[in-house]
């Protein structure tokens, strides 16, 4: 397994030159999943029904860290099987809230060993709803902390950023992405063959 320190460097080589497109990625996504919560009475519904879009942030990364150029339409790759991804996010929405319910660590808990969902269910396209997020499960078993981590290595990037008036956020969230696509990677790489 990588250090975190190397899944940060292959992300910011990867970034290299790519660094305002994948940062207005950034923008756009955040600017899009905001519109819901800006008008009264769409708020949870209209975020739930823009789920599919996280796929698509998640996947555009992966996409740009597997080689591909980086293209803002990925964004949108989650509606054209909206049905498949839609109703996997919810479900992953809806456990990690009740897990939250009983205390922030079990759900925050819950919340890494579900994070590899949207890679697999590009990876794996028959897999969707419990089985995505099983396969997911599965995958972090032991590796949550590791993930935990390496976004805590993030807090002075974050801190930086809020002398950019929030601006090197955008530039940030990118990051971030590419590393947890490094990430997937890694541990895709290191899973053991199913027998």
């Amino acid at each position: 397994m990588k250090l975190n320190s190397e899944l940060r460097q292959e992300a910011r080589n990867v970034l290299s030159g790519q660094w305002v497109m994948a940062a207005l990625a950034a923008f756009v996504y955040i600017a899009i999943t905001s519109v819901p919560n800006a008008i009264p009475g769409v708020g949870t519904i209209g975020t739930l029904l823009l789920l599919p879009l996280g796929y698509g942030f998640g996947v555009l990364f992966l996409k740009v860290f597997r080689g591909q150029e980086l293209n803002i339409g990925s964004l949108f790759d989650g509606f054209q099987e909206y049905g498949r991804i839609l109703g996997t996010l919810l479900l992953q929405s809806v456990y990690t809230f009740l897990w939250m319910l009983l205390l922030i660590v079990p759900g925050v808990i819950k919340w890494y060993s579900y994070s590899m969902t949207t890679y697999i269910l590009l990876d794996e396209p028959d897999l969707k709803h419990n089985a995505a997020i099983e396969r997911s499960m599965a995958m972090m078993e032991g590796h949550k902390m590791r993930l935990f981590l390496l976004d805590l290595s993030f807090i002075g990037w974050a801190i930086l950023s809020i002398f950019t008036f929030g601006i090197g956020m955008f530039f940030l969230q990118a990051y971030v992405s590419t590393a947890h696509a490094a990430f997937y990677e890694d541990l895709k790489g290191n899973a053991p063959v199913a027998a």
